[in-house]
């Protein structure tokens, strides 16, 4: 599994210590089955070695330790699109690394990014925080995009629309692919969201 990194501030050692403790117990018991609604503090704490008032002292609640976990898990992502994105050379074989990285990234930490769509669907800042986390990838898609355009790789297209677009159908096809547990294919699954992508982008099939 891809190494969750804490970001920097001023915390000290044994706090970033504990903090990642129970991040990662979290997701270990999301991974075994439970499910966020139904998984307790006391469980997750437990789990981390700490005790429920310690859990208290590092997380608000629930809702914050699961944007926290997302949060990482997100950062893991876009450094994987960052070589489509900040990229100058082909475009088409950027974009195929990038999502192929980042479609595997999100079946690793799948239990996780699928509690938090499910939480977003009940909980309004959930799905405002989820919804600001993808629009980044819609941003950044945008303005690469906007770039091919500039250089004339690619024709015109309406780059915003077609980010938020190709974006949200690609967060939407990994989600329903774990919340239904389908059986497909994981090369043909990635190859089929890529051909999408470069088909639409620069004409490739």
């Amino acid at each position: 599994m891809a190494t969750l990194s804490r970001r920097p501030g001023p915390t000290s050692a044994k706090r970033a210590e504990i903090e990642l403790r129970v991040l990662e117990a979290t997701e270990a018991l999301l991974g075994e089955g439970a499910s966020y609604t139904d998984l307790g503090i006391e469980r997750i704490a437990t789990r981390a070695g700490i005790s429920r008032t310690a859990f208290y002292f590092y997380f608000h609640d629930k809702r914050e330790l699961l944007m926290r976990l997302t949060e990482d898990v997100a950062e893991l992502l876009y450094a994987e699109a960052d070589a489509w994105w900040s990229g100058a050379g082909d475009g088409p074989a950027e974009l195929d690394s990038a999502l192929r990285k980042v479609i595997a990234l999100y079946r690793e930490h799948g239990v996780l990014l699928r509690a938090v769509v499910e939480a977003a669907a009940v909980d309004d800042a959930v799905a405002g925080f989820w919804r600001a986390l993808v629009g980044r990838f819609v941003e950044a898609s945008r303005r690469r995009i906007a770039a091919e355009q500039a250089a004339r790789r690619i024709g015109p297209l309406p780059a915003e629309e077609v980010a938020f677009a190709l974006s949200w159908m690609t967060e939407r096809a990994c989600y329903q692919r774990l919340a239904q547990d389908r059986d497909l294919d994981d090369e043909a699954f990635t190859a089929g969201l890529v051909r999408i992508w470069t088909g639409a982008l620069y004409g490739r099939t």
